[in-house]
């Protein structure tokens, strides 16, 4: 089991070989496996892409993401100018059923409302707003609308986890309770377990996922 010191020096590793991140701004603790991210980044992707880094290291037990987002002189733009990038980049996105989602800007935070049939629809849309430049937090209360029957969605989530090469399907259980499903067992690192709530998600009609998979350190 790793220490403390041991996951700092490697989580700020990951950080260090991370393109998408400056790490110099950003600062490393841990306490019994948390670890905190705290410091500035200059766009709101920066900030949840440090969050899936550290989360990425092995013997990781959660993450508390402290990070400030803090825009530059340049990337500063008005709601309204936010609301009509917004609408413009899901209306570009072919994944996305546009006619569905409401998008409500206040202060450079965008809140998505609306109903969708699959999960990569929901973050189909939070992703092209989060991209977005002025934008500073996406608050997504998109719903996803089951259309099939609950012993259909765990088929085809056991369906997937055989084929998913780094996950030992052996060690998930799957319980689906209408749209809902419940994910328990044990998982070997952060990776794995982010790759059977993956696997859930891309299930059709897939609603909740209640991700109570153990990372076994």
């Amino acid at each position: 089991m790793r220490t403390d010191t041991e996951l700092q020096r490697d989580v700020i590793d990951e950080l260090a070989w991370e393109p998408g991140v400056d790490a110099a701004e950003i600062g490393v603790s841990v306490n019994g496996g948390i670890v905190i991210l705290n410091g500035n980044v200059k766009s709101l992707t920066q900030k949840w892409t440090a969050e899936r880094a550290a989360q990425r290291v092995e013997g990781v037990r959660a993450v508390t993401d402290e990070l400030v987002v803090q825009l530059p002189g340049e990337s500063q733009h008005s709601d309204v100018e936010i609301a009509r990038a917004a609408a413009n980049a899901l209306d570009w996105n072919t994944a996305v059923p546009r006619d569905r989602i409401n998008i409500l800007v206040k202060h450079g935070c965008v809140t998505l409302e609306g109903n969708v049939e699959y999960r990569f629809q929901r973050d189909a849309a939070e992703g092209a707003i989060r991209n977005l430049s002025g934008v500073q937090a996406v608050l997504n209360l998109i719903v996803v609308k089951p259309r099939v029957s609950a012993p259909d969605v765990k088929y085809q989530i056991y369906r997937a986890l055989e084929c998913a090469a780094q996950v030992e399907s052996k060690n998930i259980a799957v319980e689906a309770i209408g749209g809902k499903v419940i994910l328990r067992g044990n998982a070997r690192t952060w990776a794995e377990r982010d790759e059977v709530e993956r696997a859930a998600w891309a299930a059709p009609g897939v609603s909740e996922v209640e991700n109570d998979i153990r990372i076994a350190v």
